[in-house]
């Protein structure tokens, strides 16, 4: 939403917004950034919808419970999705849309820090901030170009893929993730469809690759199929962002360059530069007893294992703090929760888990974390129920050893990061005896 609202005031259009997270003093810092940029926000309590505005922007999460909807619809004042307003500004241009269960985020990301590496001057909005736009001063996860080219992520969760006519459609995977394999399928299937120039499929996806011959322009890529078009085989490509599964977003960025005409060479030299996603795991940094703390966004079991799998490539003891997002994925995911855990941790590695985030609205919330732990512990791994943070912080300080790695793993909730940077100033403490 947030990138959305800047994009649209790039545009020249008048914002403001509301946010639950804002009503509760959660990250004030990133509400600052949109005041300062010049988007006025108001409770979340009605007072912000008069009978000037032109249109109430609302996510998918949003029920007509909110008093802002109430006050929108009393007013008569036209309330759309934020997938319709995005759909209709990417599908008057060259859009490049990213789809798939996992990764999306951070091909996205891939793609656009490329291009605007290579001079295209795209237009960008993702669902994760991409470092490399911080750190020119760039809100993160919006960029307003005055080129052709718009680049986004889109959302299968909801159904609301089905809204893009892109120029470039990408598949990057197609797993159980908020909907089943079933009704994902057809989603896929169309979106590929109505892609206007050309289709980006991953072939080492069993789901993805069976949608290949569905459009006449389709390009490939795939690490271990050498009929890939772009292939990992006799590609020399050195990232700064760790992780098989990294790889994999690198060659479907690539894949998509080549569908520009871009010269491979020159398209993974400004790939190379690419610094990665925030909360993907993100180091937010390491004491002088080499405990380590991760901010990772992993929330589905196939995230999940792409971080436990690049953890595994170093030794040393992992700490997962797993906070799981929503009641309804979570009874769905559970058992692939449990199957990744179970496969991935180790005999010493451990597991904590609060109760599951709830961000409002209604909900059938008779799963609890409590469910989760109690199937995995009883694989033989170690697994805990946390009631609270403060009793995660604490089994931490008591527990964590040199060499220990300790991720703090989940989606939505944009006061993770703090906690993960609240455990390390912890940990900290403790090795220098200031407390």
């Amino acid at each position: 939403m947030s990138a959305l609202a800047l994009i649209l005031l790039a545009r020249g259009f008048t914002v403001r917004g509301s946010d639950r997270g804002y009503d509760k003093g959660d990250t004030p810092e990133k509400f600052k950034a949109l005041e300062l940029a010049g988007i006025k926000l108001f409770p979340q309590d009605g007072s912000g919808i008069t009978k000037n505005i032109d249109k109430l922007i609302v996510s998918s999460a949003i029920e007509e419970s909110v008093p802002d909807v109430r006050q929108a619809l009393l007013l008569k004042v036209p309330i759309e999705k934020r997938a319709e307003i995005l759909a209709g500004l990417v599908n008057k241009m060259h859009g490049i849309c990213v789809g798939g269960t996992s990764g999306k985020t951070t091909v996205t990301g891939m793609i656009a820090h490329m291009l605007q590496e290579l001079d295209f001057a795209p237009s960008v909005m993702n669902g994760g901030q991409i470092i490399s736009f911080l750190e020119q001063g760039l809100p993160g996860n919006a960029l307003a170009g005055h080129g052709d080219l718009f680049v986004t992520e889109i959302d299968e969760s909801d159904g609301s893929i089905a809204l893009f006519e892109p120029a470039i459609a990408v598949v990057n995977n197609i797993t159980l993730d908020h909907k089943p394999l079933a009704e994902l399928r057809p989603l896929f299937r169309d979106f590929i469809r109505r892609a206007r120039d050309a289709v980006i499929i991953n072939l080492d996806d069993p789901e993805a690759a069976l949608l290949a011959e569905l459009h006449p322009h389709t390009l490939t890529f795939a690490i271990d199929n050498p009929a890939a078009t772009v292939s990992a085989n006799g590609i020399d490509l050195k990232l700064k962002v760790p992780g098989r599964h990294n790889l994999s977003n690198a060659l479907a960025a690539l894949t998509v360059a080549k569908a520009l005409g871009i010269p491979l060479e020159r398209a993974k030299k400004a790939l190379e530069s690419f610094k990665g996603i925030k909360r993907r795991f993100e180091v937010i940094g390491s004491t002088s007893h080499h405990i380590t703390v991760i901010d990772d966004f992993g929330h589905n079991p196939e995230k999940i294992e792409a971080t436990l799998r690049t953890l595994k490539q170093d030794q040393g003891r992992v700490i997962i703090v797993f906070q799981p997002h929503g009641f309804g994925p979570t009874r769905m995911l559970k058992e692939g929760f449990v199957k990744t855990f179970a496969r991935y941790l180790s005999e010493t590695d451990i597991l904590l888990m609060p109760e599951i985030y709830f961000a409002g609205g209604t909900a059938d919330k008779t799963i609890s974390s409590r469910d989760i732990i109690k199937d995995i512990a009883a694989t033989g791994k170690i697994a805990l129920f946390m009631d609270s943070r403060a009793a995660i912080k604490s089994f931490i300080k008591d527990n964590a050893i040199s060499g220990d790695r300790i991720v703090i793993m989940g989606a939505r909730d944009d006061t993770l990061p703090d906690f993960a940077c609240s455990i390390l100033i912890s940990l900290e403490e403790i090795e220098t005896g200031s407390i």
